[in-house]
Formats: structure tokens, C-alpha cells, sequence
């Protein structure tokens, strides 16, 4: 296997500006749920039936139309389980991922013995529709696009969501993952039952707060969720998770703070960016990238000699000499800004 999700470095204490966390912590009302928990509610196996009513009621969905899952992580392993199996001729199922592009795509993908279909970025990040459009065979069982994207930021128009959705082979699904939705203000929910091959992948880790508890869900058609259901561990997600979910979802007054409070960091790292003359780009996500260029890797460890954390992507395809730096807590967007600008100074 090629891809392996690598792990950042473990840091220790300090300003995580590097796994696009959420910066603030999770709402008090999902810890306060979570402490609630009790000791024979511990000891048992979950029941899962009032968080799904809880949650399709939050999204406006039926519960038959989610699956909740142990992180977005579990929601792609268990796709590429359901749909990137070899096929009845014992030949490899074939996966497209438009690059720049989370790891655990091609390496969920790989794991099932597909074969990687990678579609390589335009210089702007903008999705590159033609190229994958091209990518898909009659051999593709999945596609996977991130909106927004990981590192960029960038959103997926919705004319090239059912572009693609409308060129897949019957069997095949886009895998759409919607990771940091809740920054953007624009989602694929509500054209959903429109293309009954997409699978929406959600988190509760970014503006929730929620990924050290391992919670996340995917949207679908029903005849989608029960096939993801046939391969899901029974029990994978645990009844903390579940506390917190039906807590945090209802806390909005907490997720609007903290939406407000990405939305005025990326504005000071974008004009951080324009000050030193970085190339960045305008994100709908819970974080910026920017081009510092060659020195990209001796920034990094120079922040991380001051406790200030910030993610090197200089290795992904088309990212030579970018950074990402998480945009969350505002006081914490300017201690990056203020270290970054003495470094420079500096140099």
C-alpha cells in the first residue's frame, strides 16, 4: 500500500493551530453531558434511537437517511468497505480522488485492494471538473471530493457535484465530504434527494469540538445508509459520543461564537499574508492556506519553537511551499501573527 495517513507530530502543550481543531474547546453543554453519563449507562451497550431522532430532526432528514459514525473516519472506511470490494470477476474496483486530498481517501481505498484513480489540482485549487469527469470508468465504484477542500478551503460548485454524480456508473457513489460545512454556510443537503448516489460526509470534531470523542455521520439515500449499515461495526459509537452529540447540536449559541470567531481570524491571516507578500486562499474552512515558499518546513519548526503549532503541506500535490494554519480562537490567530511576522522580520 502506498497511502498511509501519517500522523502530525505529538507537540505537547502550546497554540494548535496544525489539525484544524477547534481551538475553544467543545460547548460546555456537550461536557456537561458527558459528565452526566452514568456508571450503569457506562457498563451497557449503547442505545443509538434518541440521538437519531435527535439528529434528523436537527438536519431535516429522516433517521432511515443517516448513519452515525465513530469520526468522519469510520463514515470513508466503511464506504470504501461498502463500495470499493473487487468486483464478482475478481477484478479491482477503481476509486477517483481529486487531489489535493485527505489521506484516508486513498488509503481506505487501497485497503480494499481498489485501484487509485488520482486527479491531479489546478493551480488555483479550483475543482477540476473536466479532468474528473475523464477519470470516471465503468470501473469506478467511488469518488471522493471534499467541500470544503483540505487544504485549500475552497467549495465545490454545486453544478459540478451533479455533473459528477450524473457520470457515475450504475453502483457508484461521490463520496462528498462536507467536514467543515458549518464555516462555509453552504451545503449539498438540500439537493441530496436529487442524486440518490451521493454519501455526505459530516463531523462533529471541527465546530463542535468533538474530536477527541470520536463523533461523525453521513447523509444518504436509505438504500446507501443500509449498505453502509451491512459493514458498520455494531457499536462504534460510544454513549459519551452520543451525550455530547445530542447536547452540541443543540448549543447553537455556542457554535455561532465560534463560527464568528474563525471568520475574523482568517480575516487577520489573510491580511498577515498580504503584508508579507504570501499567496493564500480565500477559505469557506476552519483554516488558511498559505505559500511562505522553500522555507516553509524551518517556519514550522520556528513556530513550534515558540509553542505555536502550524501544519507543513509542502509534500501534498500542488502545495510546494504552503503551510495551513488553523483559524480559530481569535487570540490565538494573533499570537501566529505576530510570531510570523517577527520571524520574517528576521530573515
Amino acid at each position: 500500500m502506498s497511502d498511509l495517513y501519517e500522523r502530525a507530530p505529538e507537540r505537547g502543550p502550546g497554540i494548535r493551530l496544525h489539525l484544524n481543531e477547534n481551538t475553544a474547546g467543545c460547548s460546555p453543554a456537550a461536557l456537561a453531558a458527558m459528565r452526566e453519563v452514568s456508571a450503569t449507562q457506562a457498563s451497557a451497550y449503547p442505545d443509538y434511537g434518541e440521538t437519531y431522532r435527535a439528529c434528523a430532526a436537527w438536519l431535516g432528514v429522516r433517521e432511515d437517511e443517516i448513519l452515525i459514525t465513530n469520526g468522519l473516519d469510520e463514515g470513508i472506511y466503511t464506504a470504501a468497505v461498502a463500495w470499493l470490494q473487487r468486483r464478482a470477476d475478481g477484478t479491482p474496483a477503481e476509486a477517483v480522488v481529486v487531489e489535493p486530498a485527505y489521506a484516508l481517501f486513498a488509503a481506505s481505498a487501497e485497503v480494499m485492494g481498489a485501484r487509485v484513480v488520482r486527479v491531479g489540482p489546478r493551480a488555483d485549487f479550483a475543482l477540476p471538473l473536466e479532468d474528473t469527469l475523464a477519470a470516471i470508468t465503468p470501473a469506478t465504484r467511488a469518488v471522493f471530493v471534499a467541500s470544503p477542500a483540505n487544504p485549500s478551503g475552497l467549495l465545490a460548485p454545486p453544478d459540478a457535484i451533479f455533473a459528477i454524480a450524473d457520470r457515475l456508473p450504475p453502483g457508484a457513489v461521490l463520496f462528498l465530504d462536507e467536514a467543515y460545512v458549518e464555516f462555509a454556510g453552504r451545503s449539498f443537503l438540500p439537493d441530496l434527494r436529487s442524486r440518490p448516489n451521493v454519501v455526505l460526509g459530516r463531523t462533529f470534531a471541527k465546530a463542535y469540538g468533538l474530536a477527541a470523542v470520536r463523533a461523525g455521520y453521513v447523509i444518504a439515500a436509505p438504500p446507501l445508509i443500509d449498505q453502509l449499515r451491512r459493514v458498520v461495526l455494531p457499536f462504534s459509537v460510544n454513549v459519551f459520543a452520543l451525550a455530547a452529540i445530542r447536547a452540541a447540536t443543540c448549543d447553537t449559541e455556542y457554535v455561532g461564537w465560534y463560527v464568528g470567531q474563525v471568520t475574523e481570524s482568517r480575516r487577520r491571516l489573510y491580511a498577515m499574508c498580504e503584508r508579507l507578500g504570501f499567496d493564500y486562499w480565500q477559505s469557506e474552512a476552519n483554516f488558511v492556506l498559505a505559500r511562505v515558499g522553500p522555507r516553509a518546513p524551518e517556519l514550522v519548526e520556528a513556530l513550534a519553537a515558540r509553542r505555536i503549532y502550524v501544519r507543513d503541506r509542502s509534500t501534498m500535490a500542488g502545495c510546494e511551499g504552503c503551510i495551513r494554519i488553523t483559524a480559530g480562537v481569535v487570540e490565538h490567530a494573533d499570537a501566529c501573527v505576530s510570531a510570523m511576522e517577527d520571524l520574517c522580520a528576521r530573515a
